[in-house]
């Protein structure tokens, strides 16, 4: 998912499933981002950081809910 659709509001909404979906495909693009980026063909670099910090909010809220449980 792309940083536009998630806000920190929106973030804290999702189920924790869908948390964790979504770290996943985050993840998994980041890692085909950065294959490309040293063979040279990413087309748009800002979106590693952009992915990168979107992880580290999907991860901030998964670790929240699970240390409210």
């Amino acid at each position: 998912m792309s940083a536009n659709k998630n806000n920190a509001s929106a973030i804290r909404e999702m189920t924790p499933e869908e948390l964790s979906k979504t770290l996943r495909s985050d993840r998994e693009e980041l890692l085909n981002l950065r294959l490309r980026k040293n063979t040279g063909q990413v087309d748009n670099p800002a979106r590693i950081r952009t992915l990168r910090r979107e992880i580290a909010r999907l991860e901030t809220v998964a670790r929240e809910k699970r240390a409210a449980r």
